[in-house]
Parts: C-alpha cells; structure tokens; sequence
C-alpha cells in the first residue's frame, strides 16, 4: 500500500484489525450492519477525499487565514475550506458515529477517529470545524429537549449547521469557575444570557448557514464556583419550524485572534446580549452544566490528541520522503563511495525511527481509547472496565500527543535542515499548528494534574490504575514465547515501580502535601505516557514478530533484505518491529530515569517562592 503524505494507512489497518479487531464489533447490536469492508472503503474514501480535497487547501489557507470585518462583524474563512466542506458535508463524515434516527451513519467511534486522522493530518485548521461541530451535536442529542433536537440536530449532523464550545472569559480560562456570564430566566421558560467567551473556535464563519453554541453561564442567584454553572443552547439564529435559519440572535463576534497557526481557523471573542436579547435555552438541569460539558470536553480531548497524531503522522512521512531523495554526503559505511541520499546516514536513521516508533504508539493508544469508547456503548458486561481505561487514557492521549506533535514536528523540521525552516516547505506550517495543541481544551499541566488527583490518588481503590495495570499484564503473558523475553520484563519492571511511585505520591496525599503531588504532576503524566506506549510496543510486538518470522523464516542478513526490498508486507512487518524494538530497547529506559527523578523527594519546586524569579528577571 503506497504512502501518502499524511498517513500510514498500512499501520492504520495494521492497529484496527490486527490489533483492536474492530471488524468483531458486528458480534453487537449497535454495530451489526458493518463489515470490514465496509470499514475499508470508509477508510479508502477519507483518504482519497483528505489527500484530493482538505491538504490541497491547507497551505493555502494558511496564507489567506481567516479574515474579520469590523464594520459587519462577520468572519470569512478561505474559500478553498468551503470548497473542501461541501464535499465532506456530502460525504456524510460529520454524522459517521452519530444516530441514524437522527441523519447519522451509527458506525462505531473507533472507525470515526481513525477518519478523522486522515482530515486532522491534512489540515487542523479546516477539521477543528468538525470537531466542535460533532462535540455540540452530541451535547444537543444528549441533553436538549424534544422540541430543540427536532429544530436542530439534523442540520447539524448533516453538516449544514455548525457548533461551537463556549466556556474560556478573559478572567476564566482554566478556573472555569470563575466566569461572569449571566443567565436570568424568562417566564416563557428561556433565559436571557449577557457576557462575554474568548477563544472561541469557528465561533463566527461563513462555512455554515447557522451556529450553535453550547454556553456556560450562571443562572442568577445561584452560587459561584463551577457548581452554580449552567449550560445553554444559543443559536446565531433561531430556527423556523420549516427548519431554516429564522431570525438573528443578539451574538455577535467582536474581532479574532491573529495567531502563530491554525490561521484558517477563526479564534472568536463572542459577545452574549449587548442589547438585553440574547436568548439561550437550558439543556438537561440547572447548575449541571459542568458536568454536562465534560461530555464534550472528553470527547474534545480525544480530538485534540487526534490533532496531535495528525500532524505528527503527517510530518513524519514528510520527513521519510524527504531523507529518500536529499542526496548529500558520502555513506560512512563505504569508504570512497560518492554522495547518497541522507536516509543512509545513521543519525537521520535515528531521527526517523524516533519519530516512527512514537508516532505508532500515538496511533494505537488513541484507537484503543477509541474502541473503548464503543465497548462502553455496546457491551454491558464490559462497560465499567472500558469507561475506566478510556478515563485514564483521555489525558495520556491528549497530553501525551500534543507534547510529542511539538517534538515530532521539529524532528521532522531537523531531517529538513534548512529547508525545513522555510515556508516552501509543508513541515514548519506542521509546527506552528501543532504548538497550540497542548494548550487548547485543558492544557496539558491540567490534564496531568487530573490524572495525578482524579484518576489516581482521588479515585476509589485507584480503579482506573488498576484496568491500565491489567491490560498490560494480560499483554505481557500474551508476549510470552514470541517476544524477546527481556521486553516483556522490562515492562513488568516498568509497572513494578510505578506502583513505588504511586505508594510515595499517596504519602505525600495522606500527610497533606499537595504542593508535592501537584509539582511532579507533569513528569508523572510523562511517565505514564512512556509506560503505555511501551504497552502498545509489546502489543505490536507480540503480533508482527510471529508474521514476520512466517514470511521470512530463518532468513537473515543479505536474504532478509533481499525479501524486505521485494515482499511490501514483509517490509511493514519488519517495519513494526524494529520500531518497536527501538522503543523498548531504547526510548523506554528513559522511562526510569523520570520514575527515580519523582521518587528523588526533591523539594526545590515547592520551596522556590516568586520573589526568586522576579528578582532574577530584574538582576
């Protein structure tokens, strides 16, 4: 199978159905109509259709950006993304995982994030759209009324209507407890909103003939923090009971960000109620509306890491192709040979195998997290197990993958050399928009401090710890007899002193040292994300070896190239090893270098106080 330049549809076949096994999800209910090869032309189609349609316009719109007129207040994004979506919205995307009672396609979540990579590797900019859009639709399904889901949401699982997430205020960014935008309520039922969100993505555009927006508010007279937050369904315009755009709500954009990336996509300020008639409808129950958009925000993190593999995917098979045809420099193996391409060289070859094996583990970590998502819905005898592994893989995945698309990216920047700091070419645009990955939806020092207290030293019995701990362990006896025994004792030890570190992050709980917890929230988050990449090595491991050692036998040497270099599938396979070789060989003993910097008890964080780093500002 050829490569595009956005994503390794082998490895991507390679986790769904050697690995994850999707193509069993028909054994439910909720899946029977799908075949594996249905899957594969769902596959076959957002490849041809990201490839043709969404990178094309990318560089484009990066150029043009989104574009605000102060004096109509409305925001343009370059033509080249409406073009894009009209064939996307035709395509049925947007409604892939969603209801068919409601216009959707019902097909299972894992399927729906494997598409999604191929559009978020061809341009974050044009997908995060989608993703807000499919994020609303989902609060709309869930928690709006009758009479609102019947207005609504079958323009927005077409694709005809967008969505947006309104929760960020300029004195409320991660505390969203401290927003100030108001809700009073009418006596028709409905309330009027007044206030202000910032930040807001496609929060004003002219891809969609209306927009819906999920808004936090607090009701008035009911308390603050984020137990006093409720939630409204605001529309730009309401709509008639034909189903067409009505009259115009009082929302209005004010300006948009200029930015570093994603200059395609607009950043809105949005201004609620300027002249007292903003009308927004509550969805499910008053001061529920935090943990209402947790729905959302999870399913946003998964996005995001999503974004995050994208990019890093994308960049990565840039960086391949372009070590395969830049001829510079003799081959040190030869002596007396004359130029060869860069790819011989053995640092660049650590460079791209670096970037591989991470890469591939980003992919079968968000796909697992994916497909456990479907066991929720699905399976009920395997629901508490799944939802409490997709918890406590959501901010290993965003996390984890944003950080590496910002390391991954400037990898590729460095095969490039100086070309790849230039704008001629496609990695250094793969850079800027990967940066505000780990920032956006919760960054990543709130996602490692949710898993450093929510998911583990918070959570009952650690539950969450213990399914990631039996998963692995189930993989490492599978591993057993076809793996190198070492790997798979090297992840054993990995998770035998993890445990040590948790034991010493609940001491620090119990005897009231939070500054402690919270200071190596970031390293620990780290480590589990090494851990479990790790995990999918040996997974992959456990399967490849075996099909390889089939295709080749005993070959070695000069006859197990010579198969390599004829036989696709027997390069893929040694491919996947040597990845995953290197990984745990390799970037894993990093792994235990962080574990005993945790376990160090140094207090030097907790200590420093703020005097210390202004004065060495103004020294």
């Amino acid at each position: 199978m050829a490569l595009n330049p956005l994503v390794d549809s082998r490895d991507m076949r390679f986790v769904l159905f050697e690995m994850l096994e999707v193509d069993r999800l028909s054994r439910y209910d909720a899946f029977s109509l799908f075949d594996r090869d249905t899957y594969e032309s769902t596959l076959d189609l957002a490849e041809k259709m990201a490839v043709e349609r969404v990178y094309p316009a990318n560089a484009a719109a990066d150029k043009i950006g989104a574009r605000y007129d102060p004096a109509t207040k409305n925001v343009t994004v370059p033509t080249e993304f409406k073009t894009a979506m009209a064939y996307f919205n035709e395509a049925g995307f947007t409604g892939l995982a969603n209801d068919p009672e409601w216009g959707g396609t019902g097909m299972p979540e894992v399927m729906y994030r494997a598409v999604m990579e191929y559009f978020f590797a061809a341009s974050i900019s044009f997908t995060m759209n989608v993703s807000l859009l499919v994020g609303a639709t989902n609060l709309v399904k869930n928690f709006a009324s009758e009479e609102l889901k019947k207005l609504y949401l079958g323009k927005m699982i077409s694709g005809e209507w967008g969505g947006t997430m309104c929760l960020t205020e300029p004195d409320a960014g991660s505390d969203v407890g401290a927003l100030k935008t108001k809700a009073v309520k009418q006596k028709d039922g409905t309330y009027l909103i007044t206030g202000q969100k910032i930040f807001i993505s496609a929060g004003e555009n002219d891809l969609y003939e209306n927009i819906i927006h999920p808004v936090l508010a607090r009701i008035e007279g009911d308390p603050a923090g984020t137990k006093g937050i409720s939630i409204f369904l605001v529309p730009k315009f309401f709509a008639n009971p034909d189903g067409t755009p009505g009259k115009r709500n009082d929302v209005v954009c004010s300006g948009i960000e200029h930015k570093m990336g994603i200059k395609g996509s607009p950043t809105c300020t949005l201004s609620f109620g300027d002249n007292g008639a903003c009308v927004g409808y509550l969805m499910g129950e008053e001061r529920q509306g935090m943990k209402i958009m947790f729905q959302m925000m999870n399913e946003a993190r998964l996005d995001v890491a999503l974004q995050g593999l994208g990019a890093a995917g994308s960049a990565y098979l840039h960086a391949v192709a372009y070590a395969r045809s830049r001829v510079q420099g003799a081959d040190a193996a030869k002596k007396g040979g004359g130029p060869v391409t860069i790819v011989k060289h053995p640092d660049v070859r650590r460079m791209l195998l670096w970037m591989k094996s991470h890469v591939e583990a980003m992919r079968m970590i968000t796909l697992l997290a994916a497909y456990s998502a479907d066991l929720c819905h699905a399976d009920p005898g395997a629901a508490r197990e799944s939802q409490a592994l997709l918890d406590f893989l959501i901010p290993l995945c965003k996390a984890g993958n944003t950080d590496l698309a910002w390391l991954v990216t400037a990898e590729a920047i460095q095969v490039y050399g100086g070309y790849g700091f230039c704008a001629d070419y496609p990695v250094e645009q793969l850079a800027r928009d990967s940066k505000i990955l780990s920032i956006y939806e919760g960054t990543n020092g709130i996602q490692s401090i949710d898993l450093a207290m929510r998911k583990l030293l918070m959570n009952p019995d650690m539950y969450n710890y213990g399914i990631f701990k039996k998963r692995i362990h189930e993989t490492i006896d599978r591993a057993r007899g076809s793996v190198d025994a070492a790997l798979a004792l090297e992840v054993e030890r990995g998770l035998d002193m993890m445990d040590d570190v948790i034991r010493r992050l609940a001491e620090y709980r119990d005897a009231g040292k939070t500054a402690h917890i919270l200071a190596v929230a970031t390293p620990l988050q780290q480590a589990f994300r090494m851990l479990a990449h790790a995990w999918m090595h040996l997974w992959s491991l456990s399967i490849s070896l075996p099909k390889l050692k089939e295709m080749a036998g005993d070959a070695e040497g000069a006859r197990l190239c010579n198969l390599v270099r004829e036989n696709p599938e027997a390069a893929f396979y040694y491919g996947k090893v040597l990845s995953s070789r290197f990984y745990l060989g390799t970037e894993f003993r990093k792994y235990f270098g962080c574990l005993d910097s945790i376990l160090s008890n140094d207090g030097t964080v907790v200590e420093a106080i703020e005097e210390i780093f202004t004065g060495a500002m103004e020294g």
